[in-house]
């Protein structure tokens, strides 16, 4: 009995003793635990060789505590300027000027398309400036840009990073992409490194370089926001860039580049509610701008796969009155005569659902995959007819340069296919017996 009574008079004062000694000293129980959680010895980022070391202390030199986590190098990326200096010389300002017609504020004349045509066709003119920015990429002079930037322009003068400006010229443009390629006559020409824009992934780290508002060449930093932006609605050709860069007015046709300065995008567009960056922009990738450059300087125009046929995205609506099995592909609206979606015996009212095994997911990328076929390429398509599932085959053309078809043709409402309530009334297959329409039909000159 005395022994058990012993040993619970030394098990308390064991932990009265303890119980001082840790409201003494609190760090003697953290040292004896599990050490804190230290900072990695290295941290890298995938870009820039630019290193900060930290600063000297005043206790520099003296044996450290061992009941501290000590400090560790850190070796991550404060800096892009390498990237910067190796791409910035290449981005370029361009400035354009054309004669546009002014019309006084607040002037009206129901006469005034006769007047302008016979009795006064002087037409009072202005000159309207704009201005973008460019890349260089040839050492022959070649800049790519935006059409819209160049559109229309009568005098276009392009302005280096090391103060030399000269007039460009216009190689070609197209509108289906929004590029453009101009070319200068100038030696000793810095040209920008190509990057893959197929490898790029979301969260990698971008800079776009342009002329916003036209201050002068600006640098902004982001990331890459999202890919394959198809449904814009910017251009008719293209899977854009999405990143969170600061893109302003000005900016268009600049340069968007990795963190190791290769061009991977073109700048081309922002959504904004206020007319400045609201961290959406656009920027067209690439290897699209390569594809377009490299046909503008050889035929002066895109040359791309065509088929002939006018198509529409299948919905819920259309799937049900189909009876189709899935919400896929692209129901055929239109055929041109003698193309080769015709040649291929398509019908209307036949749902494409893939080419050459590969799936369409909309009429977009439908679009997209013909276009950036070559003309002569054989390919094989798959189709939904009355339920079921057949494949046939046909050779791609090459697009016309204009495309202008009777508008009944492509657009009639197919047959089978209810009619909406906002189906356009102003199409010449559905305007009913005697219907004018408003100002068009009155006046013949009304644009």
């Amino acid at each position: 009995m005395n022994n058990i009574k012993f040993v619970f008079q030394f098990i308390t004062l064991g932990l009265a003793i303890g119980f001082v000694i840790i409201l003494i000293k609190p760090d003697l129980l953290q040292r004896a635990g599990q050490q804190p959680p230290t900072r990695p010895d290295t941290v890298t980022q995938p870009v820039s060789n630019t290193v900060v070391k930290p600063a000297a202390t005043p206790d520099a030199g003296k044996e450290p505590d061992q009941g501290q986590p000590q400090p560790t190098a850190h070796t991550g990326v404060y800096s892009y300027a390498n990237a910067v200096k190796l791409a910035a010389p290449a981005v370029v300002n361009i400035y354009t000027a054309k004669q546009v017609m002014q019309i006084p504020y607040g002037y009206y004349d129901p006469l005034h398309s006769y007047n302008r045509r016979y009795v006064n066709p002087v037409k009072p003119k202005y000159k309207a400036k704009s201005l973008g920015s460019g890349v260089i990429v040839s050492a022959k002079g070649y800049i790519l840009t935006n059409n819209h930037v160049v559109k229309g322009a009568d005098k276009i003068q392009v302005l280096l990073h090391d103060g030399r400006s000269t007039l460009a010229k216009l190689v070609g443009s197209d509108p289906g992409t929004d590029l453009a390629v101009l070319k200068i006559e100038l030696k000793n020409l810095p040209v920008i490194q190509f990057g893959d824009s197929d490898k790029l992934q979301v969260g990698d780290v971008v800079l776009a370089i342009g002329n916003p508002y036209g201050v002068g060449q600006t640098v902004t930093q982001g990331i890459i926001s999202a890919k394959k932006r198809d449904r814009v609605g910017l251009t008719t050709y293209g899977n854009f860039i999405q990143t969170d860069a600061a893109i302003n007015p000005g900016n268009s046709g600049g340069a968007l580049i990795t963190a190791t300065g290769q061009l991977i995008g073109i700048n081309t567009a922002i959504f904004t509610k206020s007319g400045g960056s609201q961290g959406i922009g656009f920027a067209i990738p690439v290897s699209i701008a390569k594809r377009v450059l490299n046909s503008l300087i050889k035929h002066g125009r895109v040359v791309r796969g065509w088929l002939g046929v006018s198509v529409i995205p299948v919905n819920r609506r259309i799937a049900s009155i189909l009876r189709l099995k899935s919400v896929a592909g692209v129901m055929v609206v239109g055929l041109l005569q003698n193309s080769p979606a015709q040649k291929a015996g398509l019908l209307r009212r036949d749902v494409i659902i893939g080419v050459d095994n590969q799936k369409i997911k909309n009429s977009r990328h439908f679009i997209n995959i013909i276009g950036n076929l070559k003309p002569g390429t054989s390919i094989s398509l798959s189709v939904i007819r009355d339920g079921k599932v057949i494949t046939t085959k046909t050779t791609v053309a090459q697009q016309p340069k204009i495309i202008s078809p009777p508008r009944r043709q492509l657009y009639r409402q197919p047959e089978g296919i209810p009619r909406r309530r906002d189906y356009d009334p102003h199409r010449d297959d559905n305007r009913p017996p005697g219907y004018r329409r408003p100002y068009r039909d009155n006046y013949p000159d009304y644009p």
